[in-house]
Formats: C-alpha cells, structure tokens, sequence
C-alpha cells in the first residue's frame, strides 16, 4: 500500500485535499471563459465570433467532457482509481497547453475538447474515489464539500480574469487557461502518496492490501472489530452483486439489486443539475447582464464574480451538514426555490421595454441571479454528485458513475451550445423554460428517489433488494435505524438472508456490526 501521509487523519486529509484540489480545477475550468467572452483581444484574435460560434467554443469542452466519461466507462475499473486520475490530468496538461497557445478557433477547440477529455475522467472518478474512503456518517458532507470547491474555482477565475482584464493584450485571457496547471501539478504530486481505494482492491482479489488500507486510513490494526466488519460488509456485497456478471451489458439487466434503474436514477439526477439553467449563469452572465439587463461590459463583469461568489457561499452549508438535511428534502426545496427565481426573473425581464418602470425591473432581476446561484449551492449543486456513487452498487459503480456523470456533461453541452441563441432569440422567455424543468424535477424526486443519508455504500443494496418501492423501504429504514446509525461510527454488515426456503439471495438484512 502506498502512503506519504501516515496514517489516520493526516491521510484522511490527504485524500480529502487531494480530491478537493481536483474539484477546484473543474470549476476554475467552468469559470475561466466566462469572463474572458468579453476580453477585446480575445475578440479580435477569433475574429469576433457569432452567438453561434461562441456557443460551440465554449461548448466543445463540455462534448469533451462526455467523452471523457465513456473513455472512464471503459477503462476506468481496469486502471483502478488512482490511475484514473493521473490520466485524467494527463489530457488537461496537454488540452490547457494547446488552449493556452491558440492562435486560431480549430486550435482553441482541439484544447477544449482535449481538456474536456481530462475532466469527464476525473469528475466520474474523484466522487467515487472520496465516498469509498470515508465513514458514511461524513460521506455527504465530504463530497458536498468537493462541490463547494468548484465554486470556489469558480470564483477564483471569474476574478482572476477581471484583475487580468486591466492587463491588456494577450496576456489577459492566456494567462488565466494557463493557470488551471498550477492546480493539475498539485492533484498529480497528491495522488502519488496516497493509496488505492480499498473497494476497488477487494472487487479485484486484492484483499490484503484493502485490509492494509482500511487500516492505514482509519488508523486501526487489522483485528479491530470495525476493520473486520468494514470487510465482511464489502465481501458481503461483492457476493450480492456477483450474479450481474461483469460485462459491459451486464450493468443494463434488471438483477436481483436492480442495477438498471439506479443507474438510471444517477443519470437523472444529473440531468436535474444542469437542466435547471445552471450554466447560463456560470458561463455567460457577463453576456446575460450586457445584452438583457443592460449593463456596461465592466459593471457586467464585476456583477457577474459577485454573483458566481453566492454559488461557492450555498455550498458552504451542505459542506457542513448535507448528512443531517438528507439528499431528497434538499433537492425537492432547491428545484421549488430555482424554478421561482426563474420565474421571477422571466417576470421582471419582461417589463424591461417599458418607457416608466423598465430599467428599474431589468435592474431588479439581477437580485434574483443573485438569489439563483444561492439556492443552486445550496442543493442542485451538490447532492447529485453525492448520490450518483452512493446509490451505485459497488460491481457496477465504476461504470455506473461514468454513466451517470455523462449524463451532466451532454446537458451541460446542450444547455451551453443553445444558451448564446435562446438568449438573444427568445430574451426573457428563454427564463421560462428553466423554470418548467426546475418545477418538474420536485415531484419526480419525490416519487422517485429514496434517502441515502447515513447509510453505507453496502447498506443502500437493502433498499433496492428488500422489493416494493425503494423510496418507502428508504423512509422505513430511515426511521427505523437512522438515529442509531448516525450515532454510531461502527460499520452495518450486509448479512444475505434465504428466502422462500431457496438458496438464493433475494434480499438483504442490515444489522448493527458488534
């Protein structure tokens, strides 16, 4: 087992920055082109692009990024998770290089697309990579906290970007894509010194080192009853999970934990965090506030770090307690409070022409951006990238994961390619569509998506083998056990239970380790 960091918490924290770091480059590379769209230079060295020209430069990436997560699809279980994150800063060494000499928009797109390549890697891994070395009982906050750190990135790049505005000339906008290096360098010397995730190592008969780690992480010897009942759960679940098979096709079948449809509960619940309209505020809301608000490009540029900072403040709070709100309250509050502030938005917008109230109405929807990009923080934003890997079954979660995150990269991909349009077609009608999606989402999280909070990786098996409804078995067992499971840092054990008098495992019991 590999570890510079010793053992414990100073490992524990290792990783976490580690991961951390990584989500701080995915949202400095969300932010960086946003405020440079407006850069005169940049302008003129891409000859002015059109809406549409725009839209597939700043989108391309994206397309990458999908791309990246079908190459992770693939390859991802093979190489194991630190590997996977080498690779994937691999491309974004070469990708912000070629963005960073671009002289021409088919070498600008090539590095995008490259870039892209690295991030949808590294976005279907780091989540699944943090929730499989951490306690359950810190596990939603913990990923949360990933979340919060690509607004911090962000932030750090709409800012970076308008201290460079006042440069002038090309070092304005090559500077800030160059700099997403700094953080790729620091994630790639951090994965060298930590070690493999031990679910990983056990799924592939490497069970000793997954003992070794499991020990070195949570600074126990390998006879500790926790030790011995984190290992027994994941032997557990790797039996429960067995009949699925490991092909490609395998992960599509409706098996006895039901792999299909959480799978397609984690494509879904990505959809949801960038179909709400996101996007439109992270890369274009200098563009928004110039063409729809009607503002100066400058006064546009400083709105818009200062409503990209509300993003990174929202997280803050499910950073520190996303394990006590519960993934479904959170996301059914966060779609209701996101639709009404499109909804507003429309509203004022739409007064915007009026000779009497017009500057005082487009002037007034600026303040529900900024209420936007709170809510977005606070919800939307985090909890699809905690519970893509949690409600994932461990034989099927490498692929899974990339399935699902695939699923933000091909709407974040759509939604950026026709913001640039729908805006200067539709103006504040295009407002009214991301409230209708945003109010859509609440009942069918409701209806369809169980609470995970509190409960470990293997237990969540239960919810989806247990038969009937998975959103009710999860209300049960959340009442049931919760409040003894989140007061207990001991481990539950998956225990196969026969059923109909056949030798078969057709559900599972969860009960308390020791």
């Amino acid at each position: 087992m590999r570890s510079w960091f010793g053992r414990g918490k100073s490992l524990q924290l290792a990783v976490t920055s580690c991961c951390l770091m990584a989500f701080v480059l995915f949202g400095y590379d969300q932010g960086v082109f946003g405020g440079i769209l407006q850069n005169e230079d940049w302008l003129n060295q891409f000859d002015h692009p059109s809406d549409t020209k725009t839209g597939i430069i700043v989108s391309c990436y994206n397309l990458g990024c999908l791309t990246g997560c079908i190459i992770n699809f693939f390859v991802g279980e093979l190489l194991g998770r630190r590997r996977t994150i080498w690779l994937a800063m691999a491309f974004v060494i070469v990708g912000a290089t070629l963005q960073t000499s671009a002289y021409n928009v088919s070498h600008l797109v090539i590095g995008r697309v490259i870039t892209g390549f690295g991030t949808g890697i590294k976005t279907s891994t780091v989540p699944m990579y943090q929730s499989e070395l951490c306690e359950r009982e810190t596990r939603g906050r913990l990923v949360s906290a990933e979340t919060l750190f690509v607004g911090v990135g962000i932030v750090f790049a709409y800012w970076f970007d308008f201290g460079m505005s006042y440069a002038g000339g090309a070092v304005a906008w090559r500077l800030p894509i160059a700099f997403q290096l700094v953080f790729t360098f620091f994630v790639i010397f951090i994965v060298f010194g930590i070690p493999e995730s031990p679910r990983w190592l056990c799924n592939h008969g490497r069970k000793e080192e997954a003992v070794e780690t499991l020990c070195a992480v949570y600074d126990k010897s390998a006879d500790d009853p926790y030790i011995f009942a984190e290992m027994e759960a994941i032997e557990r679940a790797i039996e429960l999970e067995s009949d699925s098979g490991r092909s490609i096709l395998s992960i599509f079948k409706k098996d006895k934990v039901r792999t299909r449809y959480r799978i397609l509960l984690a494509w879904g619940i990505q959809l949801m965090n960038q179909v709400g309209g996101i996007n439109l505020v992270v890369y274009y809301i200098p563009s928004v506030l110039v063409q729809n608000v009607g503002m100066t490009p400058r006064i546009a540029q400083i709105l818009g770090g200062c409503i990209n900072m509300m993003f990174m403040f929202g997280s803050i709070l499910p950073a520190l307690a996303l394990d006590r709100m519960g993934r479904r309250t959170t996301m059914i509050l966060g779609c209701a409070g996101l639709g009404i502030c499109m909804l507003l938005i429309a509203a004022l917008l739409s007064q915007a022409t009026s000779p009497s109230i017009g500057q005082a109405c487009a002037s007034a929807s600026v303040a529900f951006f900024f209420l936007y990009m709170l809510f977005f923080g606070m919800s939307v934003n985090c909890v699809p990238w905690v519970y893509v890997p949690e409600v994932l079954p461990l034989e099927a979660r490498t692929k899974g994961t990339a399935i699902g995150i695939s699923s933000n990269w091909l709407w974040n991909f759509t939604i950026v390619m026709i913001t640039p349009v729908i805006i200067n077609r539709l103006q504040w009608k295009a407002y009214l569509i991301f409230m209708a999606t945003n109010l859509i989402f609440v009942p069918v999280v409701y209806f369809y998506y169980p609470e995970t909070s509190n409960l470990s990786l293997e237990d969540i098996d239960y919810i989806f083998t247990e038969g009937g409804s998975p959103v009710k078995i999860a209300r049960r067992m959340q009442k049931e056990l919760g409040p003894r499971r989140a007061n207990s840092r001991r481990p539950s054990m998956v225990a196969p239970v026969e059923a109909s008098g056949e030798k078969d495992i057709s559900h599972t019991k969860t009960i308390e380790a020791m």
